[in-house]
C-alpha cells in the first residue's frame, strides 16, 4: 500500500524553499519528518515511552544530531570505516536543538523521550545545523507527544547593511555576525553566536529579523498539525501530588526561608547548609513510622526554596550574597603563574575559578576535521574541563561531556575574533581552561583567563576580551523584573534567563542566551544587554590591571615559528630531489620545514625550539630562495677550476665565472695553485649578462687595490 504523505512548503525571502513531509520514512517512530532545502536533507524522528519510570521527577530527554558520510558521497575514516561517536560539531548542533526544545514540555512529563536528526543528503550550499531545529519540532508537532511548541531556528548573518536568513557557507566567510535563533511564533528562547565586535543594537535587530522568518516556519507546522490530525496529545500522569502537604510546607517553612536567604550569605556552601538545614530539622522531627513521601517533601521545600529567593529580589532588590544587581563579584587575576607553559593565567571572580594555558605549536599541530560536510583544519582550538571537585563533588573522569564541549565552543568563539589573521600567525594554538572553582560562569571566566594566557603568551590579539553572565527574575502577573549582572550558580538555577556576553571595549564578540520564560519583551532584552555592557567594561578594567597587552615577545623557552612566502616555481628548489635539501635543513639546524602550496605561491613554515635554530634555518631557505642582484656580495664555493678561471657557486644551484683577471689585482699567469675545490671565496656578481643570463664574478673589487709604485729620478 502506498504511503499517505503529506508536504508543507516554506518561502523563504529569497525565493529559496523549505519542505516538510510526512508520512513516507519511519512510520513506528512517534513523529516522523523530512526536512529538505536544497539538496540538503534531514530525517528527525522523536519516540516517547508510554510511562515514567518510578522515581523520576525530571524530563529525561535526549537530543542526537548525526551526519551520515553517505549523505555527502564520503566513506567515513579510520579502521572501522563507519560513523562511530558524536563529532564535538554534532555535539553542538545537539545542544542548539536541545536547549530550544526542552523548555516547552510540559513541567510534570517525565517520560523517556529521543529526538534523532540525521543528515541523509547534504548540499554543499545549505547548512544542515540551520534546519534540525525545524526538523526535531516538525516531527514533535506530527506526534501525540505533549509539547507547547512549535519553534523553530534560523541562522542570521549581517553582510555589510543587510541580514540574510539561512545564507550559503560562501556568504558566511566576512560576515560581521553570525547567529542562531530558536524561537516559538510569539517568544525568543535562545541565541547564540560570535560577531566582529558589533554593537547590542546590530545584535537585536539580528534577532528581530531572524524572529520574523521562525514565524512563518512555525505558522507552517501548526498548519501541518492540523492537516495530519495530530492535535489531540496522549494523556499521561508522571506525579504524585498532595496539595494539602504542600500547603502544609509552605506555611511552616516560606518565611523562615526567606529569612535564610535574606542574610546575603556569601560563602555557597554556608548558605547551601543553612537551607539545607531546615529541611533537614523537619525531617529528623517525623515519628519513624511516618508514611510521608520525602521525595515529594523535597520537591515541595526545593520550590518553596526557589519562590523565596525569587521574591526577595523582586520585592526588597536583595540577591543572595547580598550584592547589588549591577555588582560584579570581586575580581583578582595573575599571569605567567606556571613556568613552563607558554602562556598562563588565572582568573578569579568570587567564587569561580578558571587556571588556563596557552601552548604554541607548528603546522604539524593542526586539529585535522574530518567531518561528512565539513572537513579541513584547524589552527586555533579551546578546551574547557569541568572537574567535579570544583563543587566539591565526586565526579568520575570519563571525557568531556556535552556541557564542556559547548562551554570551551562559545569560549572559543569569543576569542577567536581577536586573533591576529592567518597570515600574521603562523602558530597553531591551543588553549585550556581547567575550571578550579565553580559557582556561576566559569565559561565567562575561561574567556577572561583565555584572553590574559594568550597575551602573556605573546600572541599579539587585537585587544582583550572579558565575558559577563547576565541572569533575570520576573513575575508575569505583577511585570516586575531584575536584570542581574555576573549570576551566581543558584541565581542561575532559580531564574528566567541566562545571557552570557563576551567582547571588547569596542564590542560583542559572542553571546549565548537561553530564555526559560514566556514573553520576554525586546526593551528588557536591550536594557540586560547595555547592563552586561557595563559589567563587561569593569571587568576588562580589572584584567588590565595585570596585563594590558600582549608581550612584547614570546618566552625565551616557547618554541619559534615564521612563514615566509616563496615564489611557486622555487618550491623544488627548497626540497631538493627526493627531499634531500628540506632533509638536510632539519637534521643541521633542528628546525622543523613544513612546505606547502596554496594561491599559486609556496608557503615555508619554520618552527623552532629556539633563537639560533631558527636563524640558522632561515638564512639557509633564505639563500636557496634568493634571486641574485648585481652588487651584492655572496660567499661562494669553488665548483669547478678552468684555465681561464673558475666556476663559484654563490647561491645554491646559481654558478657564476669568476674570471682569471678578476680574482687579484696582480695579475695571475696561470690558475695551477691559486685557488681549490670546494674552498669558500668570498666574491661580489658585477653583470648578469641580458641573453644568456650568465653570472660574472668579482673578487679583486673586494680586496684593497694595491697602491701605484712611484718612478724614481736619476
Amino acid at each position: 500500500m502506498l504511503p499517505n504523505v503529506t508536504t508543507k512548503t516554506i518561502e523563504l525571502e529569497d525565493g529559496r524553499t523549505i519542505t516538510i513531509e510526512t508520512g513516507k520514512l519511519a512510520k513506528q517512530a512517534d513523529g516522523s519528518v523530512v526536512v529538505r532545502m536544497g539538496d540538503t536533507m534531514l530525517l528527525a524522528t522523536v519516540v516517547s515511552n508510554p510511562e515514567a519510570k518510578e522515581g523520576v521527577d525530571f524530563l529525561p530527554l535526549s537530543v542526537d544530531y548525526q551526519e551520515k558520510f553517505a549523505a555527502s558521497g564520503k566513506i567515513p575514516g579510520g579502521f572501522l570505516k563507519r560513523e562511530s561517536r558524536l563529532s564535538d560539531y554534532e555535539i553542538l548542533i545537539s545542544r542548539l536543538v536541545d536547549r530550544a526544545i526542552r523548555p516547552l514540555f510540559p513541567e510534570d512529563y517525565h517520560a523517556d523521550t529521543q529526538i534523532n536528526i540525521s543528515l541523509i543528503s547534504s548540499d554543499s550550499e545549505v547548512m544542515p545545523d540551520t534546519l534540525a531545529a525545524l526538523a526535531a519540532s516538525s516531527a514533535l508537532s506530527v506526534s501525540d507527544i505533549p509539547f507547547d511548541g512549535p519553534i523553530s531556528e534560523v541562522r542570521v548573518i549581517k553582510k555589510g547593511d543587510e541580514f540574510i536568513i539561512n545564507p550559503a557557507p560562501s556568504l558566511m566567510e566576512e560576515a560581521e555576525l553570525d547567529l542562531i535563533v530558536a524561537a516559538s511564533y510569539d517568544n525568543i528562547l535562545m541565541v547564540e553566536g560570535e560577531m566582529s565586535e558589533v554593537s547590542e543594537d546590530v545584535m537585536l535587530e539580528a534577532i528581530k529579523k531572524a524572529h520574523e522568518a521562525i514565524k512563518i516556519q512555525c505558522q507552517v507546522q501548526m498548519d501541518l498539525t492540523k492537516e495530519v490530525g495530530s492535535e489531540t496529545k496522549r494523556e499521561y500522569s508522571h506525579e504524585d501530588n498532595d496539595e494539602a502537604l504542600k500547603e502544609d510546607l509552605h506555611k511552616r517553612f516560606y518565611d523562615r526561608v526567606y529569612e535564610v536567604a535574606k542574610k546575603q550569605i556569601k560563602d555557597k556552601a554556608e548558605r547551601k547548609e543553612s537551607f539545607k538545614a531546615i529541611l533537614n530539622e523537619y525531617l529528623e522531627e517525623l515519628p519513624e513510622d511516618h508514611e510521608m513521601d520525602e521525595a515529594l517533601i523535597k520537591k515541595y521545600y526545593h520550590g518553596i526554596e526557589k519562590e523565596a529567593c525569587r521574591n526577595l529580589v523582586l520585592n526588597e532588590s536583595i540577591r543572595l550574597d547580598g550584592r547589588k544587581f549591577d555588582e560584579v563579584r570581586p575580581i583578582w587575576t595573575e599571569v605567567d603563574y606556571m613556568p613552563s607553559p607558554h602562556g598562563s593565567a588565572i582568573f578569579t571572580r568570587g567564587e569561580t575559578q578558571s587556571l588556563t594555558t596557552t601552548t604554541l605549536g607548528t603546522k604539524l599541530d593542526e586539529q585535522t576535521v574530518d567531518g561528512a560536510v565539513i572537513s579541513g583544519s584547524n589552527k586555533f582550538f579551546l578546551h574547557y574541563n569541568f572537574p567535579g571537585f570544583s563543587t566539591g563533588e565526586v565526579k568520575p573522569n570519563r571525557g568531556p561531556a556535552r556541557r564542556e564541549v559547548g562551554h570551551g565552543n562559545l569560549a572559543s568563539r569569543a576569542l577567536k575574533k581577536v586573533l591576529p589573521p592567518e597570515d600574521e600567525n603562523p602558530y597553531t594554538i591551543r588553549v585550556v581552561s581547567d575550571i578550579l572553582e565553580s559557582n556561576g560562569s566559569s565559561s565567562m571566566a575561561t574567556v577572561c583567563a583565555g584572553a590574559l594566557a594568550l597575551m602573556d603568551a605573546g600572541i599579539k590579539i587585537k585587544a582583550p576580551v572579558s565575558g559577563i553572565a547576565m541572569g533575570m527574575i520576573s513575575d508575569s502577573e505583577t511585570g516586575k523584573f531584575a536584570i542581574l549582572s555576573d549570576i551566581l550558580g543558584d541565581e542561575d538555577h532559580l531564574g528566567d534567563m541566562d545571557f552570557k556576553v563576551t567582547g571588547t571595549e569596542e564590542g560583542i564578540t559572542a553571546c549565548q542566551m537561553d530564555i526559560k520564560v514566556d514573553g520576554l519583551s525586546y526593551d528588557v532584552l536591550k536594557q540586560a544587554l547595555e547592563q552586561a555592557k557595563q559589567g563587561r567594561l569593569h571587568i576588562l578594567g580589572e584584567m588590565k590591571k595585570t596585563l594590558a597587552e600582549p608581550r612584547p615577545d614570546l618566552k625565551p623557552h616557547a618554541p619559534r615559528s615564521t612563514t615566509l612566502k616563496i615564489e611557486r616555481d622555487l618550491i623544488g628548489a627548497v626540497i631538493g630531489p627526493g627531499g634531500k635539501i628540506v632533509q638536510e635543513i632539519q637534521n643541521e639546524t633542528g628546525a622543523t620545514v613544513i612546505i606547502e602550496e596554496k594561491d599559486n605561491a609556496g608557503f615555508v613554515n619554520v618552527f623552532a625550539t629556539n633563537k639560533e635554530s631558527m636563524e640558522s634555518a632561515l638564512m639557509r631557505i633564505k639563500s636557496i630562495v634568493a634571486m641574485p642582484e648585481v652588487g651584492e656580495v655572496y660567499t661562494g664555493k669553488v665548483k669547478s677550476i678552468m684555465p681561464f678561471g673558475a666556476f663559484i657557486e654563490f647561491l645554491p644551484g646559481k654558478d657564476g665565472l669568476l674570471h682569471i683577471s678578476e680574482i687579484k689585482w696582480e695579475r695571475i699567469e696561470k690558475m695551477e695553485g691559486v685557488l681549490e675545490i670546494g674552498e669558500e671565496v668570498q666574491v661580489k656578481l658585477v653583470e648578469i649578462d641580458k641573453k644568456t643570463g650568465k653570472f660574472r664574478l668579482s673578487r679583486k673589487v673586494l680586496l684593497p687595490r694595491p697602491q701605484k709604485k712611484e718612478t724614481s729620478k736619476n
